[in-house]
């Protein structure tokens, strides 16, 4: 029963979000680095949706282009949102989104034979309800080069220079979307960028910096989004702590000569207790603690022989590998994207990168943003809409260091701490504040939650920021709402006043009880 309630929590249908029939929107102008793509090697017949793929070049002076994949919604192109994603590391490529995520392919892990990867239609994937644009950024991350060594040096500030050039002129290429509503998202280091984009991009709307280009910025989605060092550090020594993997003498150790902050260390017994949990948990999945750590075995290694033979045995052994080891489709996502005639299909530029990797772990970057409290800051003062969530067993940027640096703005609670539903069955958590702001757990998922085919997370978070209301079929399945909330003592009417219309009340329909 336990089994049957799990799946049915991971698996609803998107068909019942969307309309029964769907068509391709009529594109509009396409510039002459973009290029359509019908077809993609490893995946059968003709795509069911649109994917164009292209390089905008955000310095001139250094020959700097990013590279990025186009898939319009699959419902209304012309109505529904723009979502810019922007994956983590930094240095992991926009790939990444579209096949393991939020897009519209996965790899046929198990079907794998040595040879090219076949790719599969994800049916929940995001873009059923919006339009989503997945970019290699910062410069070396997938596709993305520069014709200088000064043009490879990259930083948070830098990186945030060039996707603002990289949306005006994609903007203007695509003036069609123009007036569509625009959110920023992503998950884990992408949450040091999100919002500082968004602000940025927030002050060049207000000072007309883009001339007749009007930007329908709306907010920003962030999962287990790194924010500020203290909040994140401190947080996964709790989290590590809460879940068992600590013994309470070693917490309490650590906790009274840290005075409660473990990094940086403040005194030598600081530093050793430290260790020692560092020493207890580093063959933990940081990124899903209950699913095993095969990183040594799939990391970001160069496609071996050996490689492709275990992977063939593994998979004759039946060891499920997409749920029991996900980083072997990493080792597919690195064949598929070095293959000669992928990379033809996909229109990338010759000569300008060597191996293509899925994480570019030796990208020379500055993190030059320290804490973006502030930033979120400004943004719930704005008004922006904003949706953060967190994978209950991702210790990487744990639940336990984001829930209070949200509580730190003292913001209103307009919808206490309850549980959200899908087919009758929790499938996370839910608080929503004032100024527009919805934080969300999901039950059992690591950073990259959609990885799981996550379609319920997907429905809140493209849904909740948009505030389309969901479908009635979906509605009448979810049981009544229960008499008090988890977190209260006392049922008070949510407080509206501060949010625009379709905003908090997008979020309380998707995440209702």
């Amino acid at each position: 029963m336990a089994t049957n309630a799990r799946t049915t929590c991971h698996s609803i249908s998107w068909l019942l979000l969307l309309l029964s029939a769907w068509c391709l929107f009529v594109q509009g102008p396409v510039s002459a680095s973009a290029l359509v793509v019908t077809h993609l090697p490893g995946f059968d017949g003709p795509l069911p949706f649109s994917l164009e793929t292209g390089y905008i070049e955000v310095d001139e002076s250094n020959g700097v282009n990013l590279f990025y994949y186009f898939v319009q919604s699959e419902q209304e192109p012309s109505k529904d949102p723009v979502l810019l994603w922007l994956q983590g590391g930094p240095g992991c490529s926009g790939l990444s989104g579209l096949v393991y995520e939020i897009g519209p392919f996965l790899f046929d892990v198990q079907g794998y034979k040595d040879e090219l990867p076949r790719l599969l239609y994800r049916p929940e994937t995001w873009t059923k309800v919006s339009n989503i644009i997945f970019v290699d950024s910062p410069v070396g991350a997938g596709f993305s080069y520069a014709s200088s060594k000064e043009g490879h040096m990259s930083s948070d500030t830098i990186a945030i220079k060039q996707l603002v050039i990289f949306l005006n002129k994609w903007m203007k290429e695509h003036p069609q979307f123009v007036s569509n509503s625009l959110y920023i998202g992503g998950e884990s280091y992408s949450g040091i960028v999100i919002p500082s984009l968004v602000l940025e991009m927030d002050k060049l709307i207000r000072k007309e910096s883009f001339g007749t280009l009007t930007f329908n910025l709306k907010g920003y989605i962030a999962g287990n989004p790194s924010t500020d060092k203290q909040y994140d550090i401190d947080g996964t020594i709790k989290f590590y702590h809460g879940m068992g993997l600590i013994s309470d003498e070693l917490f309490e150790a650590a906790k009274e000569n840290c005075q409660g902050r473990y990094d940086p260390p403040a005194n030598a017994q600081c530093s050793t207790f430290t260790e020692s949990i560092r020493h207890c948990t580093k063959d933990v999945n940081v990124f899903h603690i209950l699913e095993p750590s095969c990183e040594s075995v799939w990391g970001e290694m160069a496609v071996t022989d050996e490689m492709r033979r275990d992977l063939q045995e593994a998979r004759h052994n039946d060891l499920h590998l997409s749920f029991k080891c996900r980083s072997a489709s990493y080792v597919l996502s690195h064949i598929w994207a070095n293959n000669k005639t992928v990379r033809e299909r996909l229109g990338i530029r010759q000569g300008t990168i060597g191996e293509w990797k899925r994480c570019n772990r030796v990208i020379p970057y500055d993190k030059d943003i320290q804490s973006t409290l502030e930033h979120h800051l400004w943004l719930r003062r704005k008004g922006y809409q904003a949706l953060i969530y967190s994978g209950d067993h991702d210790s990487a940027v744990s639940f336990v260091g984001t829930q209070p640096w949200i509580r730190s703005f003292n913001l209103s609670i307009t919808d206490d701490w309850r549980p959200w539903h899908i087919d009758g069955q929790v499938c996370g958590f839910t608080r929503s504040y004032s100024s527009n702001l919805t934080y969300a757990t999901v039950k059992d998922e690591r950073t990259e939650s959609p990885r799981r085919r996550l379609d319920e997370l997907a429905s809140a978070a493209v849904r909740a920021l948009t505030g389309v209301r969901m479908s009635s079929n979906l509605s009448r399945r979810c049981p009544a709402r229960p008499s008090l909330p988890c977190g209260s003592t006392s049922l008070e009417p949510p407080n509206l006043s501060t949010a625009d219309a379709g905003s908090l009340t997008g979020a309380e329909q998707v995440l209702a009880p």
